[in-house]
Parts: C-alpha cells; structure tokens; sequence
C-alpha cells in the first residue's frame, strides 16, 4: 500500500437540499464531461448490525490487512457513543482492531490505563482487540495545507494498520458544531498532544498550555480539515467512511453529561468520500420535518461548523457535491 498517496480533487460547491438522486448544500452546478463523477452516498434508515453491515458492502471496498476500525469510545457518564452491540457484527466480518487516541481535555480516557478500562465498561473489549494508538507516543505525518499546522500528530500505532474504517457517531459538538468523519479522522487520530497542536491551529502541542492558546474557530476548523486529509493521504484508497446518525445530541460522546437529543434517529450514511458523507449528514439534519432540528442547528451554525467541510473541499479532500443512494428503495 503506498500510504502517502494523494487525492486527487473532486468538484465544488452543492446541491439542492435531500432527494432521491443528488443534494448538497446551495445551488447545484451544471455538470460538464470533464467534471468527475459525484461520489456517492449511501443511506438506509435501519439502524441495526444489518443496516450497517448493508452500507458497508454498498461502498464495495473491502476492508483488508490489518483493519483499524476508529470510533469513540465514549467519555465515562456519557451514553450516546455507538454501542459494540450495534457495530459489533461489522468488526468481527472485517476482523478489525478498535482503535482509540487518549483525550487532551482530562476526563477518563486522558491517560491509557483509564481509557482501556473506560473501553471496557462500554463493552468494546468484548468484541475486539481495543488499541490507544498513542499509549507509547505519537508520530508525525505530513500535511498538504500548512496554512495553520504544519504535520500532524497521530498515536504512533496509527502506522500498524493498512485499512482504515472511520466510523464515526455523527452529533452535536461543543466546538466544532458537529462531529462526523471529519472530525473522528482529525481530532480522534491525533494524540493527546496532536489534539492541543490541531486547537490551538498549530500554536503548541504541549497539553498544558492548550486552553490558553485556543484559536481562532475558522483556524481550528480549517486545521481539523487538514489532518483530516492527512490521515487519508496516509491510507490512500485503503479508508472508507460511516456517520451514524443516532442520539442526535447537540453534546459529542466526549461529554460526560450530554444533553439529551430533541430529534429523532434518522439513519446510517456511508462513503468513500469524508467530505460528500459529512455534507450529506448535515443536509439530513436540515431536511428533517422534526423542529427539534432547530437545537442541533444551532449548535452547528453558532459555532460555524460547516466551514470544515467547506475548507476540506477547499484543500482538495472532497466533494460537497453528491449523489445519495437510499438503499432502503431498492
């Protein structure tokens, strides 16, 4: 596998709001024959083992080697996180090591022994090996958009693994707005430190001096979009994306005390696109009949969280443009 291999950049700016066919996020373009294909999407509203195992077969990439499967293992109090029972069935097919990275806020999972046991009270010991991929340090990786940070800095055991599963519980976040595979790809990667150096948009990367050099929110955006791209450099055509879209709480499973959802479950959506999936998921949001939307809304638009899918468009690690397939019509 050739680790460091690129992207190269798909279509900009998207669609009209949810359908069948095509959506995005403004006015849809007109298409021309030099234009790539839009990436597609796929979507069931069967929030089950089979429905995310009917997603994953839908993208046709198999996950192979030695398969990383990237989730959060959820902050201790809190109880939104994605239960083994439900991703329990894909880890076993793919044969896939649950890998994790210690937090940089405290909490439980800010030092490895705590994580583990963490991991293991919400059940994830039970169906895989559960790897803290910086329990014995970090690693630097390049970036190709040093407008903030200039590498990136994953858990050292990131470079085990040849095939990468982003599986990421698409919610609210405190100060991202959202968190789907963008975010469980930047911030969940990187180490503890690599966690400070992506907040603070490349100011240090020393822990202790993180929540004094907090930057700007569209710097920290912007660096969250560029790890994001990183790690999918890394891996090249060897990572595939999931959001589920579940307990739609405005809190990320970071939190020990979330706020409880006003909105109901809505699906999975899947892709080989992190930048298509995260736009999609965020188009479901708005298109839902429920005005329980209106709180996770506004936890993304107060904090501007849809200019780290704009800015990953922007760097060349994806398309906003897509074509969602329901698989749920077939």
């Amino acid at each position: 596998m050739n680790k460091f291999s690129t992207i190269v950049p798909m279509i900009c700016m998207a669609a009209a709001m949810l359908s069948a066919t095509g959506c995005g996020s403004s006015a849809k373009q007109t298409k021309t024959e030099d234009q790539p294909a839009e990436p597609a999407v796929y979507f069931t509203r069967d929030i089950s083992p089979a429905g995310l195992m009917r997603v994953y077969n839908a993208l046709g990439r198999q996950a192979e080697g030695r398969v990383a499967i990237k989730i959060s293992t959820g902050e201790p109090g809190g109880h939104n996180y994605l239960k083994p029972e439900l991703i329990g069935d894909l880890v076993r097919a793919t044969g896939g090591t649950i890998v994790e990275c210690n937090t940089a806020y405290g909490g439980r999972r800010s030092s490895t022994g705590e994580h583990m046991k963490a991991a293991e009270e919400h059940g994830f010991t039970a169906i895989a090996n559960v790897d803290i991929m910086d329990s014995e340090g970090d690693m630097r990786i390049p970036v190709r958009d040093t407008t903030h940070i200039k590498y990136n800095l994953v858990g050292s055991h990131l470079d085990r693994y040849d095939f990468m599963i982003n599986l990421a519980h698409f919610k609210g976040h405190a100060m991202g707005g959202f968190g789907g595979v963008l975010k469980n790809q930047s911030i969940g990667v990187a180490s503890a430190a690599g966690k400070a150096y992506i907040h603070t948009a490349g100011k240090t990367d020393d822990v202790a001096l993180l929540w004094q050099n907090i930057a700007q929110q569209d710097a920290f955006l912007e660096s969250m979009a560029a790890a994001a791209q990183s790690v999918a450099d890394l891996f090249g055509d060897n990572i595939i994306y999931i959001n589920v879209l579940n307990n739609l709480s405005v809190d990320c499973d970071c939190d020990s005390s979330p706020e409880d959802p006003h909105m109901s479950d809505i699906g999975i959506m899947a892709s080989t696109d992190p930048v298509a999936l995260d736009q999609a998921s965020v188009d479901m949001i708005y298109s839902s009949p429920e005005e329980g939307k209106s709180h996770l809304i506004e936890r993304m638009e107060s904090r501007h969280g849809i200019h780290t899918v704009e800015h990953a468009e922007k760097i060349g690690l994806g398309s906003r443009n897509y074509r969602l397939v329901d698989l749920d019509a077939r």
